[in-house]
């Protein structure tokens, strides 16, 4: 049997991570172990887990060091095969390490599991009960390039993934310390030049976006890339990126240059969006740039913002109804 360690960075979710962690211990395929690392938690969060009397539970206590380090410190804990992560306001269906378990034995030679997630309401309590039926077999796809998959749609959420121990014990510090934009997005993708992804067509995690969340970013524009995308971009240019995705990791990165430029565009900023748009030139030849640019360059400024926001709220909706 395929021993899961389930890690949980834990900061100021009280109201949720009792749901989370039983979710993860109650499931069809027993779970090894659950990690939680309380990350100098205020609101009580450790003492939402009192009660909870399963020797598959270990609480960790840190000062407060941010995600990336709690993630790190759990997975240095972790005696399982396999890394399954989980974040402290998401939730797990019952059968997600069954149908994980099953795309390993479907695909052993992968390193890195998924299934497909849902978006849930703050009021979720994890009632499996009135989620979308689940049938065994599991269908599942193999996905050789996860740069070219994301940008078709989000294929899984932090929360419905699982890696090779192994492999992460390898790669430690797996999360650049001090940073909770896109750090979870960075170690997918350096995870994704050395293994295939086996993504189960099913959607068994409950992704929670609250304002605060691990998984949400207010990102700032103004400060042009976020930094994963920036250290790819130099990997890929150093050669440290291999070479048969080296193309396609500078393909990706233009790509977030021209979904910048797109955002400055729904708020207003046309010279900002010109500029990331010159900076993007490597794929100057895609539709999608050239679209941008003549957004840009001739449609009115209210206009164009106006049209962009439409494009953004037009693809929420679309992500929503592929996710679920």
């Amino acid at each position: 049997m395929m021993k899961f360690s389930v890690v949980v960075p834990l900061y100021n979710k009280a109201a949720y991570v009792r749901n989370s962690v039983l979710s993860a211990l109650g499931q069809s395929h027993p779970v090894h172990e659950v990690i939680v690392v309380d990350d100098g938690s205020t609101d009580g969060g450790v003492q939402a887990l009192d009660g909870i009397a399963d020797q598959r539970l270990q609480i960790v206590r840190q000062a407060n060091a941010g995600v990336s380090l709690a993630r790190n410190r759990a997975i240095a804990l972790a005696t399982g095969d396999w890394i399954v992560f989980l974040d402290a306001d998401d939730w797990h269906h019952p059968e997600l390490l069954a149908a994980l378990a099953q795309a390993h034995e479907t695909h052993p030679h992968a390193d890195m599991l998924a299934t497909g997630f849902r978006r849930v309401s703050d009021s979720f309590t994890g009632d499996s009960a009135n989620w979308p039926s689940v049938e065994r077999p599991f269908r599942m796809d193999v996905v050789p390039d996860l740069r070219t998959r994301w940008m078709q749609s989000t294929p899984f959420c932090t929360s419905s993934l699982a890696v090779r121990a192994s492999l992460l014990h390898r790669m430690q510090p797996c999360f650049p310390p001090g940073e909770s934009c896109g750090e979870d997005l960075d170690l997918w993708f350096r995870v994704a030049e050395r293994t295939p992804l086996v993504l189960v067509d099913a959607a068994l995690a409950g992704y929670r976006a609250l304002p605060d969340s691990l998984s949400t970013s207010n990102y700032d524009i103004r400060m042009g890339l976020p930094p994963f995308i920036e250290r790819m971009k130099r990997r890929a240019l150093s050669g440290e990126v291999p070479r048969p995705q080296r193309a396609r990791a500078l393909w990706f990165v233009g790509q977030q240059q021209v979904t910048l430029a797109r955002a400055a565009l729904a708020g207003g900023d046309r010279r900002r969006a010109l500029f990331t748009l010159l900076q993007a030139r490597r794929v100057c030849l895609t539709r999608r740039w050239q679209l941008t640019a003549l957004m840009a360059l001739f449609l009115p400024g209210h206009v164009a913002e106006r049209w962009q926001q439409r494009r953004v709220r037009t693809a929420v909706l679309a992500h929503e109804e592929t996710a679920g």
